[in-house]
């Protein structure tokens, strides 16, 4: 009898069980289904690569270390080229020049500082910041010292030199001017920062008479060359929301200055086209990042925080193209590389995309570390510095 239940039972069991899991949605989180937390979580995962036909043939020039890199310092090293030279940082193993077509090693400068900005080039000087605010001026041709200065603030920011003056942005929203000869502080700018914003930044760009700064209240301002008078300032993006970290808006990456006209683009999803004399906006558009835009013929290229790439047109500001393909892969900016636009991401892949459709062109590995500062094209080889300090130079066959 005893036996006869227990048998009864089971097979009772055995109903309810599939009744159960007919009726009760929960139970297939119980059996190794998708919970909802689950999707959530895949759902912000990188997004995978996808393989794809190549149309572009890109082969590696050359390798070369700057020293141990940034890692997690968040500044987006990157390199420099002037005159036919790569000059290169690294937050331990000073400065380092090498030849744009060879890679060889031309100059090294050894520092015990942790030079975190990249370096900016320019006028037979290479001049480099600090995580501990100092700055320091070398000769472009040799690596000797020329001057130190000093700012309040961490640089993690490439200096820009032009025009006799060195402009080194600190990250306290400040911009000074130095004497490009002496190192002499000819003026500062401060602009006040919000509460929140993304770590890092970039330089100024300089054109006639003027220095154009992207700041991370998500405007740009124009400054009088000679004495740093802001003549005028636009708002890029509006840092509106119910908490700061709706409000950031950053403009983190430097403007591009194209004759006139001036285009800068905001961490808030948008990007700009200004008359840079005047501050007259010429159009937005409500796509954009936190990156530097690159610039083709025709279009204006961004990154968003989202991982898409998109094609504006210059004219008008109107999309031509996105690819969504590298979602949420830590996107850095986007260069122009021939006729295809290239970008880096997480896992130090570069990606080519086809500038007139946004589609996959080519895909290499500069390595294994995020690849987060700006790309740099110089006589049509492309130069990337990663998070280790480790570069590499490509070029489109």
């Amino acid at each position: 009898m005893a036996g006869a239940w227990s048998r009864g039972g089971r097979v009772v069991a055995l109903v309810a069980c599939v009744a159960l899991l007919a009726g009760c949605s929960t139970v297939k989180g119980w059996f190794g289904g998708d919970s909802e937390k689950a999707k959530a979580k895949r759902a912000a995962e990188p997004a995978e690569l996808v393989e794809f036909a190549p149309s572009a043939s890109v082969s590696r020039l050359w390798s070369a270390s700057a020293g141990k890199g940034e890692d997690q310092v968040g500044a987006r090293q990157g390199p420099v080229v002037a005159d036919g030279r790569v000059y290169a940082a690294a937050v331990r193993g000073g400065v380092r020049a090498f030849d744009l077509q060879s890679g060889a090693q031309v100059w090294r400068y050894e520092s015990d500082l942790r030079l975190s900005g990249g370096p900016g080039a320019g006028d037979g000087l290479v001049v480099v910041g600090s995580l501990d605010g100092e700055v320091v001026a070398l000769d472009a041709a040799t690596g000797a010292e020329r001057w130190q200065a000093k700012v309040p603030n961490e640089v993690i920011a490439a200096p820009v030199i032009g025009q006799g003056m060195v402009f080194v942005r600190s990250n306290d929203g400040r911009l000074t001017a130095f004497d490009a000869g002496s190192g002499e502080r000819r003026w500062f700018w401060t602009r006040e920062l919000p509460s929140l914003t993304v770590r890092g930044n970039d330089g100024p760009v300089l054109g006639p008479g003027f220095v154009f700064v992207g700041n991370d209240d998500g405007t740009v301002a124009a400054l009088s060359l000679a004495d740093g008078r802001q003549m005028w300032d636009i708002p890029v993006a509006q840092p509106d929301g119910r908490t700061e970290l709706d409000r950031m808006a950053d403009i983190d990456g430097t403007p591009v200055l194209d004759g006139t006209v001036l285009y800068a683009s905001s961490y808030r999803l948008s990007t700009v086209a200004i008359d840079a004399p005047s501050g007259r906006p010429i159009w937005a558009s409500d796509r954009g990042g936190s990156s530097r835009p690159g610039l083709s013929i025709d279009k204006v290229l961004v990154s968003d925080r989202n991982g898409s790439v998109w094609a504006l047109d210059r004219s008008s500001g109107s999309p031509a193209w996105e690819q969504p393909g590298l979602a949420r892969r830590n996107l850095g900016n986007v260069a122009v590389h021939g006729d295809y636009a290239v970008v880096g991401d997480f896992e130090g892949y570069l990606h080519w995309l086809r500038l007139d459709s946004g589609e996959f062109a080519a895909r290499e590995r500069a390595g294994r570390a995020p690849v987060k500062g700006a790309l740099v094209v110089a006589d049509g080889i492309l130069v990337v510095q990663n998070v280790k300090g480790d570069l590499t130079a490509w070029r489109v066959d």
